[in-house]
């Protein structure tokens, strides 16, 4: 098998021994306290100028709008990226971590990105830009972020100005250098440990050997220290999460191994506490159950959130992600012997049935329309060796960058730099005098597929801005996602809360209260300024003659508010929240029954926000004005009616 990632999945009920291999991609390391001066500038011309052109085609800060990723001008940023590993470190867990045989490929990183050691950083981003990409997934691991010895001076041959570096320290250097050169920069939480990953390796989940506090403390260090660099753009929370000996992760139980509550806790974190302005990336489930013939297993990677998406505080910074590697399959580990199944691999696949699966699997986040959440998708990690030879494998190649073509997919290569004769999947080989080789080569068979995909037809120029739809989910507790309520502190103490984020109104709920939807659709931000709201427990705004729900409880804004949250206690809604609207809304009124069956507008945007639960929504040109309930014996006590008026 491949020899990119090898991992161990045991069962000690049935005491087998599985081996269990994901797609590669490598370690990623958190940092520590200290920033470092960047390396000297380029004193290439050719370099020189193509850093002038890179940064002049862009202006951070990016966020999305719909399926695509903007400038800071609400222009196409097309994610072409490339993964540049090392700093998350390649001892692969046994062995002499000295002994460079124990390190993947017999690549010892230092846990530093690749390459330092055989060519200077000028050049090596002078051949970045050759490649085409514009922006860097760059991994690190939460190691990293705490280590205090500086790297061996045989680390940096070839950039001495960063010896006796700390790892954190040589990371800063590239990140400077990299940004200052024009690309964008993604932080990507790759592993907990420097150790090569994925498998059973101590680096499943972003819990692993650390508690989520500490996780979420690490990346809210992380996205300050770069906080004042705007080529910064994003941060990738964590790589590959997977079921570890005894336990999958899971999206959305509540518990310890929630990778959604976990990723939405770490979101919020970064933008209020840290760096507003980040792209946040989700990527999907990379492994769950055991690869045995018979018993549950699988890669679910974003397929749950057709059911349940994130929704940030900030609008327009959630991007999806997912990965894909020809040796592995929808159900299928990618090892080979003990561990292996009998399911597909992706490159068994004819190119119809691997383009469904990647629409099933990642792409119906962008190609769908009518749904709970506004997200790009980018397949961050996909890759092949130039030594590869199988037919099946070398089909999937084109199959695959094709469809990433037609479809203008963002997309990172994985992984960037190696050396030759080690790694054959990098795009870029360097021997130890420094010389390159690799895509950029046109014996590289790999090139025609690669210079398919930089040179097809793609998007540019201005974006239009789109509504935006997103969920709140209160299964476990509360999601008030509106900063400015935060401010104003808890407005129902004691009851599980959900609030739209900032800029947006409420205008569909669940028959039981938990799921929530908003948007900013026909109007946009219909907030008035200044920091008033009004809790409503009662039906004192409800006017004489003004019943709209006969025999059940009203909770209606006043007059020339709107619903932006609410609030339950168990299964009893609790209360409405309600402020008031820039230019007071006073259109006719209708009641929206749906506590015996849906009741959403044909064809109604924000898609399926409340899986298996009665619904009830507003018209696009519509906002809500009030919540009915009853506490009817053998009635359900949660939202049964909307009051919907129009905008006008």
């Amino acid at each position: 098998m491949p020899t990119r990632r090898l991992g161990k999945y045991l069962t000690l009920a049935s005491a087998i021994l599985l081996l269990l291999a994901t797609a590669p991609g490598a370690v990623a390391t958190p940092i520590v306290p200290g920033a470092v001066a960047a390396p000297a500038a380029s004193s290439g011309t050719s370099a020189a100028s193509a850093v002038e052109a890179t940064a002049d085609t862009w202006q951070p800060p990016l966020s999305t709008r719909g399926r695509y990723v903007v400038d800071a001008d609400g222009n196409r940023f097309r994610l072409k990226s490339a993964n540049w590993d090392g700093a998350q470190g390649s001892w692969t867990g046994s062995g002499s971590i000295d002994d460079p045989a124990n390190h993947h490929a017999g690549q010892n990183s230092h846990g530093i990105p690749l390459g330092l050691d055989r060519v200077p950083l000028p050049q090596l981003l002078s051949d970045f830009h050759q490649l085409g990409i514009n922006s860097i997934r760059l991994p690190f691991s939460n190691e990293m972020i705490h280590a205090t010895a500086g790297v061996p001076a045989a680390a940096v041959t070839a950039n001495p100005e960063l010896r006796g570096k700390t790892p954190l320290q040589v990371y800063d250097a590239v990140v400077t250098a990299l940004t200052r050169s024009g690309f964008a920069v993604i932080l990507n939480n790759h592993t907990n440990t420097s150790r090569w990953c994925c498998g059973i390796d101590g680096n499943e989940r972003w819990n692993s050997g650390q508690s989520t506090q500490q996780w979420a403390d690490d990346w809210v260090f992380m996205a300050r220290r770069y906080a004042d660099d705007p080529r910064v753009v994003g941060a990738d929370l964590y790589n590959e999460v997977r079921r570890d000996v005894l336990d999958d992760p899971n999206w959305g139980l509540g518990d310890a191994h929630d990778w959604y509550a976990a990723a939405q806790l770490a979101a919020d974190r970064i933008l209020t506490e840290a760096d507003p302005d980040l792209l946040i990336v989700i990527e999907g489930i990379n492994w769950t159950g055991l690869p045995v013939d018979g018993l549950p297993h699988g890669r679910p990677t974003l397929t749950p959130a057709h059911t349940l998406s994130h929704t940030l505080v900030a609008a327009h910074k959630l991007v999806y992600s997912a990965h894909f590697y020809g040796y592995t399959g929808p159900r299928h580990s990618g090892a080979t012997g003990i561990g292996e199944t009998h399911d597909a691999r992706y490159q068994d696949l004819t190119r119809d049935q691997l383009a469904q699966v990647l629409h099933d699997q990642a792409f119906f986040v962008s190609d769908e329309a009518n749904q709970h959440f506004s997200a790009p998708v980018w397949i961050s990690e996909f890759g092949i060796g130039a030594g590869e030879t199988g037919t099946a494998a070398r089909a999937w190649s084109g199959n695959i960058t094709d469809y990433f073509a037609d479809h203008d997919a963002d997309f990172a290569y994985w992984p960037l730099v190696g050396w030759d004769g080690h790694d054959d999947w990098s795009l870029l080989r360097y021997d130890t005098a420094g010389d390159r080789h690799g895509v950029l080569d046109q014996a590289d068979w790999r090139a025609a597929a690669w210079n398919r995909l930089m040179s097809a037809p793609s998007r540019t120029g201005s974006v239009d801005p789109v509504p935006e739809w997103d969920m709140l989910a209160t299964d476990h507790g509360d999601q008030v996602q509106s900063l400015r309520v935060r401010a104003g502190g808890d407005w129902d103490a004691g009851a599980t809360k959900a609030v739209c984020p900032d800029g947006e109104r409420l205008i569909g709920l669940g028959h039981s209260g938990v799921r929530t939807l908003c948007t900013d659709v026909s109007t946009g931000d219909l907030r008035a300024a200044g920091d008033t709201r009004t809790v409503v427990t009662d039906e004192r705004h409800v006017p004489p003659g003004g019943d709209w729900a006969s025999g059940y409880t009203k909770l209606q804004c006043p007059a020339g508010d709107f619903l932006v949250g609410h609030s339950r206690r168990g299964g009893r809604t609790s209360a409405a929240l309600c402020v008031p609207a820039a230019h007071a809304p006073a259109g006719a009124g209708r009641t929206v029954w749906f506590d015996r069956s849906d009741n959403r507008p044909v064809g109604a945007s924000g898609g399926d926000f409340a899986s298996g639960d009665y619904k009830g929504q507003c018209a696009d040109d519509e906002y809500a004005a009030g919540i009915a309930f009853t506490t009817r014996l053998g009635s359900r006590p949660g939202p049964a009616a909307l009051l919907c008026r129009t905008l006008n």
